[in-house]
């Protein structure tokens, strides 16, 4: 992948908008509030009765507890040190987990699972192994699964690891942000570089073939010089992937950025420089650009992927493994089904509750339509291969993929004349290297819920450059 810095600079401004990260279509903002516990459990022993013969599944538990509040982050979470709420979260998720198996009707063996957060290792490591073990009990993990977790560097102990490492995970990705000393008080998040590289010795040591880090661009008096320098220090410690997030200013989702002053906040030239540069010095240290703002080291098993064009997204992002459902468990937890996408409450205490009246807490979700299956297979192939074939279209839905959709790829025409999208005669197009950049503002083109959704009031997206 190849990139003209300073065309970018100028260019990538005009395409600057609010937009879907399209882990799903469509987007949670068109879900409806009427689907409850009794439809989930009807959409479960469906695929039971569809998979009879056992296909694999993937699972996501949310673990919503982080010991203090990182005032960068919008996640679903809750702030506590309280014993209690951990203990009283792993009796109920407990009981959340057998509903689903038994709506299921027969154990379904999970390809991949994943911890994430809030804090997975908030959780003591006796309650890290208890959780993993009620997985494990009812969605055996078939050969070569992937088990990753997101771990917070302050809370997470060489015992965690060691815990996590006796129950095969093998991927492990870390929350570091930034190492620069005034960033990280600005966004309450201060940890050391040698925090972070024990972490990552004792991960190795441990037999985790993947150690992952979370970056982000764009916080509070971050610079190009001061990010350079937590770059050094990342290229140092050399993890398999690294995910390069854009600071997302939603206020009207996490509150506690509303502390952020706008002269702290690098201005929008600047985080574009400070984006580019950052994609400039991971090109040329090996990484691969895999997608929106995801790297990885050509080994991994990720960079392997993106070069056969097998990589996956869903809820948990880029991925290697595919399945036809994706059953999430915790406050928030959304499950992406063969047929629909269902979502639990988000509040832990409305959880518990739910769990323990109904053994389920959906409260809402979208039973997916053809035209939703069509729309969502192009959006996955431009988000993870950056290019849409018509042929590959036609043998999966059996109709042209150009008369179909006519009007969303006329266009395409300012994409193409900025020279990010190349279009072929069959309706065939792909994004160059500069065009992967933007493959969100390229999916949006072919959404048909976004027009209603940008009529809304109310700010729904986070910026796509």
């Amino acid at each position: 992948m190849k990139i003209d810095r300073q065309r970018l600079e100028e260019l990538l401004p005009r395409y600057e908008t609010a937009g879907p990260r399209y882990t799903s279509y469509p987007t949670a903002p068109s879900w409806q509030a009427s689907l409850d516990a009794k439809t989930y459990r009807e959409l479960l022993a469906a695929i039971g009765r569809e998979f009879s013969e056992g296909g694999a599944i993937s699972l996501y538990v949310h673990v919503p507890f982080c010991r203090s509040l990182c005032h960068f982050c919008a996640c679903n979470r809750v702030i506590t040190r309280k014993p209690e709420l951990p203990s009283r979260y792993l009796d109920v998720v407990e009981k959340e987990i057998r509903a689903v198996r038994d709506a299921l009707g027969e154990a379904r063996p999970a390809s991949q699972l994943h911890l994430g957060g809030g804090t997975p290792t908030h959780l003591s490591p006796e309650q890290l192994g208890r959780l993993i073990d009620a997985v494990d009990a009812a969605f055996p993990a078939e050969r070569g699964a992937e088990r990753s977790i997101e771990v917070d560097p302050r809370v997470t102990s060489e015992e965690h690891v060691d815990a996590l490492a006796a129950r095969g995970f093998d991927r492990i990705s870390m929350g570091v942000q930034d190492f620069d000393a005034k960033v990280q008080a600005a966004v309450h998040r201060e940890q050391s570089a040698e925090q972070v590289a024990a972490l990552v010795e004792r991960a190795r040591g441990s037999g985790f073939a993947g150690v992952n880090f979370d970056l982000i661009y764009g916080l509070p008096f971050q610079t190009e010089a001061s990010f350079d320098r937590t770059l050094d220090t990342v290229i140092e410690q050399a993890p398999d992937r690294i995910a390069l997030y854009s600071y997302a200013h939603v206020t009207w989702v996490a509150k506690q950025q509303r502390g952020f002053e706008r002269h702290d906040l690098p201005s929008g030239s600047q985080k574009l420089r400070i984006m580019l540069h950052a994609i400039e010095r991971l090109l040329d240290t090996g990484y691969e650009y895999i997608g929106m703002d995801h790297f990885a080291r050509r080994e991994d098993a990720l960079g392997q992927a993106a070069r056969a064009g097998t990589v996956h997204r869903n809820f948990m992002g880029y991925t290697t493994k595919t399945s036809e459902d994706l059953i999430a468990f915790g406050p928030s937890g959304i499950s992406e089904l063969s047929k629909a996408f269902v979502q639990s409450v988000r509040g832990l205490d409305e959880w518990e509750e739910k769990v323990e009246a109904e053994g389920l807490a959906a409260f809402r979700g979208h039973l997916l339509s053809e035209e939703d299956h069509r729309r969502a297979w192009v959006i996955k192939q431009i988000m993870c291969r950056g290019e849409v074939r018509a042929a590959d279209y036609a043998e999966q839905f059996d109709e042209d993929f150009a008369t179909r959709f006519a009007r969303e790829l006329a266009r395409l025409e300012p994409f193409e004349r900025d020279g990010l999208v190349v279009r072929e005669g069959s309706g065939d197009f792909y994004a160059s290297d500069e065009g992967r950049l933007l493959v969100r503002n390229i999916a949006m083109l072919f959404d048909a819920y976004l027009e209603e959704q940008q009529r809304s009031e109310s700010p729904l997206f986070s910026k796509t450059v």
